[in-house]
């Protein structure tokens, strides 16, 4: 009797996006609404984002939410990255990395 060995697992499906997010981590002034916003009044700009990507206002400010859902938009849109890189962007760039998720999100809405 044979023994089938499965080497490596088949991956997920991604969203046909091009690998990679549409603007730079500094690009804020490419959407200048999100830019005032980000820059202006920062504390609302997880809300913002987790309500326009079809989640409670709330995941914004639950301990790792944006973490997730920074996974969530990368694997919906068909970005690479890891969830250590997750983790890094949103904790240590968190505005910035708002922004340019808030981007990605408008440029995938239209």
């Amino acid at each position: 009797m044979a023994t089938t060995v499965i080497i490596q697992q088949p991956g997920a499906v991604m969203g046909g996006g091009t690998g990679r997010w549409s603007s730079g981590l500094c690009d804020i002034c490419d959407d200048m609404p999100v830019c005032c916003c980000g820059l202006f009044c920062p504390f609302i700009m997880p809300c913002y984002v987790a309500s326009g990507y079809g989640e409670s206002c709330c995941v914004g400010w639950v301990p790792g939410g944006m973490i997730a859902l920074r996974s969530h938009m990368r694997l919906s849109y068909g970005i690479q990255g890891t969830i250590c890189q997750d983790v890094m962007m949103t904790g240590c760039c968190g505005t910035l990395e708002l922004c340019r998720m808030a981007r990605e999100m408008r440029k995938h809405n239209r």
